[in-house]
Parts: structure tokens; C-alpha cells; sequence
């Protein structure tokens, strides 16, 4: 347990991944202050820790200033800073490579703990710009903070994921299921399990300057995920495996479709390369495993929060009457 006057910032603590940070990081009786955007945005953290020991702050990532204002006094720092997609100013190299710099640069110059959140497939020579701009900021960070722990989890999955609920929210409205990348390996990894790996950071239990690499206890394709998901809420579908030359053309006009029906040639890149944790990451201990972290199968959470997908409902097979 941290003591109460320990200090950390989070960057990036309003979203999914960030609220489960802020959540573990409560628990372990750390002040926590959040940096965002919009402060007003970020209410919904309070409630997860004690009275006073949640703030937000503004932080613009192109303005050191606010920056530097929003880790002060701090002994931690973490980034969870990213964007699946670009849209008007939040490009890719200026939020995952030049916002992850700027955030090391004002942690190393305070002497704070550096904890940075990036992705498996991290690779300067990656097809993706999403891939690319992730190993540039790690790059970045390693560079101001060489102490730094890095962490790359696999496809996160949880209670406010864009992936399962995005495929039963579809499931209640197609008959058929179209799969981009199907055949492609992921190792989906529980975001309380990544909350945990990054609280462990923070309290110092990982190898300074180390690169973990956080993934579930199944290695699944796309195609078996959508089908546990469909399993999950009961619900019998077409699942239509769409070729990865077909699904770069409809990326073209995809790319301007609203909500869940978006699909950029970026993400298509993406999803013609595995992630899975390497061979190299398992023989080194930087996994979950080796944090002492039993992670959770997909198969165990997801009906937690996918039964609401389902037509009969939540209790339908609990024989109460």
C-alpha cells in the first residue's frame, strides 16, 4: 500500500483503461490527480476512491506548461494517452510519439516514477501508423526516462470495451457477422488484470526500464472471439470471414462511417499482424504471470456485462421462477 501523501498523476485516467488505473491505484491508497482535457468529464472517477483522494486537472499534451502543472509535486507518473483513430488535431505522432516525449521530458525533470502504457505490435516498421507512432513513444519515454516501465497489452476487453460490446450490439441487428482479420492470433487480456500490472508499476515492482508484454491466458482469432461472444449472449449468426484485400478497399469508404460501423485502412494494417505476447517477454518474465498476476479468461468475464445483448435477458437460466 502506498502511504496517502504519495502523489500520482495519470494521463489519460477518463477512459476505459483509465478508470480501472484510477480504481487499483485508489485501492492502494494513492492521491491520485487525473490529467484530461475537459475536467468536467472526468466526475465519474470520484466515487472510486475516498472523498478528496480523486482530482482532475486540465492538460493539454501541446502545452508544456499544463503539462508540467499537472504532475507537480507528483512521485509517479502514468501515461495511458492513445487514440485508436485520427480525427482533426489528435493525430497519431503528435499524441502517441510527441505527447508521450512531452509527458517523460516533465517527468525526468522532477524525478518521478515513469510508468508508460503502449501496445503489443509496437514497431517502428509496423504497416500502421497506430504501430508505428507506439514504438516511437516508447522510444521517446525510454529516452527522458531510461528507468521508465513500459507496458504493451494485447486487445484489452472489459465492461466498457469498444470490441465485445461493439460485436453483440451488432449481433442484436445482423443476421451476418462480417469478420476482418479473422484468422488473426490475439491474446485478449482483462483491463482489471492491465489495472493491476499498472499499479505494480507504480509501486515499483517492475524491472526499470523493462518492456512488459500483458496478455490473457488463451491466445484466440478474431473469427473464435466473435463466436464466444455470440455463445454469450445466445445468439446464432453468419459469420462472414471478409479477405484482408476487400476489407482494405472498404476501409476507404469505412473510414467515414459513423460508430461502430468505422473501419480505417490503419486498423485493417493492424489486423493482418498477430498480438500475442512473445516468446522472448514469456522467457524473460515480463508478463503477468511474471508480476504474479493470474490473468482472467475472456470466457470468465464477459458474461458479467455481455448478458444485457441477450433476448431472454439476465436470469432466464437461473431456474427461479
Amino acid at each position: 500500500m502506498a502511504a496517502l501523501d504519495t502523489l500520482v498523476t495519470v494521463f489519460g485516467g477518463s477512459g476505459f483503461v483509465g478508470r480501472h488505473v484510477v480504481r487499483a491505484l485508489a485501492k492502494r491508497d494513492y492521491r491520485i490527480r487525473v490529467a484530461v482535457r475537459r475536467p468536467e468529464l472526468a466526475g465519474h472517477l470520484q466515487p472510486l476512491g475516498r472523498v478528496g483522494q480523486i482530482h482532475a486537472v486540465q492538460a493539454n499534451l501541446r502545452h508544456p506548461g499544463s503539462i508540467k502543472a499537472a504532475m507537480r509535486d507528483a512521485s509517479v507518473v502514468i501515461n495511458l494517452v492513445g487514440i485508436l483513430t485520427e480525427s482533426g488535431a489528435q493525430k497519431f505522432n503528435a499524441v502517441q510519439a510527441g505527447g508521450a516525449g512531452a509527458i517523460a521530458q516533465a517527468a525526468a525533470e522532477i524525478g518521478a516514477r515513469m510508468v508508460h502504457v503502449s501496445a503489443i505490435g509496437a514497431d517502428p516498421d509496423a504497416a500502421s501508423g497506430y504501430s508505428r507512432t507506439k514504438a516511437a513513444g516508447e522510444q521517446n519515454v525510454l529516452a527522458a526516462v531510461p528507468s521508465a516501465s513500459i507496458l504493451r497489452p494485447s486487445l484489452v476487453f472489459g465492461p466498457e470495451d469498444s470490441l465485445t460490446n461493439r460485436f453483440a450490439s451488432l449481433a442484436r441487428m445482423a443476421p451476418v457477422m462480417p469478420v476482418f482479420g479473422a484468422d488473426t492470433k490475439m491474446q485478449p487480456v482483462f483491463v482489471g488484470d492491465v489495472a493491476e500490472a499498472v499499479a505494480d508499476a507504480a509501486d515499483g515492482k517492475t524491472k526499470p526500464g523493462a518492456v512488459y508484454e500483458l496478455g490473457g491466458p488463451e491466445v484466440m482469432t478474431m473469427r473464435e472471439i466473435v463466436e464466444l461472444v455470440l455463445k454469450t449472449i445466445e445468439r446464432e449468426r453468419m459469420i462472414l470471414p471478409v479477405p484482408m484485400g476487400i476489407a482494405k478497399l472498404q476501409s476507404h469508404i469505412l473510414q467515414f462511417a459513423p460508430g461502430d460501423f468505422k473501419l480505417t485502412p490503419d486498423q485493417v494494417a493492424m489486423l493482418g499482424i498477430d498480438n500475442v505476447v512473445s516468446n522472448a517477454a514469456k522467457a524473460a518474465g515480463l508478463t503477468l504471470e511474471g508480476l504474479g498476476i493470474a490473468p482472467e479468461s475472456m470466457e470468465a468475464i464477459i458474461p458479467q456485462y455481455l448478458w444485457r445483448f441477450r433476448a431472454t435477458g439476465q436470469f432466464a437460466h437461473n431456474g427461479s421462477n
